[in-house]
């Protein structure tokens, strides 16, 4: 299983260049059945806020709508539990908070790997990062 990043589906939206078209691809297998994937619950947010930011609100909220509806994707819920294991990643690698929910998020989902394009997921223990 592969751990979605916000930033592919932020890329997926946003950007008509080629790491775009790469994310539309690769969101499109999961879509099809052809990849098995998770992603957090705070990507929501990362998405409708983004879209929002670059956008405006109405696309912030198709898109909020569109990533609700997506197929075959698991949502892994952020809980006090999950929020523990992000505050050690913190502590342990120096991240900020977002990026250690979405660390957490994956670890706690045993993942093959996590497919992002921020490298600072490489010296995470543990966590294997793809690019697309």
């Amino acid at each position: 299983m592969l751990y979605i990043d916000s930033n592919i589906f932020l890329y997926a939206t946003l950007s008509r260049e080629r790491v775009g078209v790469r994310a539309r691809t690769l969101l499109g297998k999961v879509q099809e059945r052809k990849e098995d994937a998770c992603s957090s619950t705070l990507t929501f947010d990362e998405i409708v806020w983004s879209v929002k930011r670059y956008r405006g609100r109405e696309d912030a909220i198709a898109a909020g709508e569109a990533f609700l509806v997506f197929t075959n994707l698991r949502l892994i819920p952020v809980d006090r539990e999950l929020l523990a294991q992000a505050l050690e990643i913190i502590r342990r690698y120096q991240l900020d908070p977002r990026d250690s929910i979405h660390a957490a998020s994956a670890i706690s989902a045993n993942v093959d790997a996590m497919v992002s394009t921020d490298e600072h997921f490489d010296k995470i223990a543990g966590l294997r990062r793809k690019t697309i």
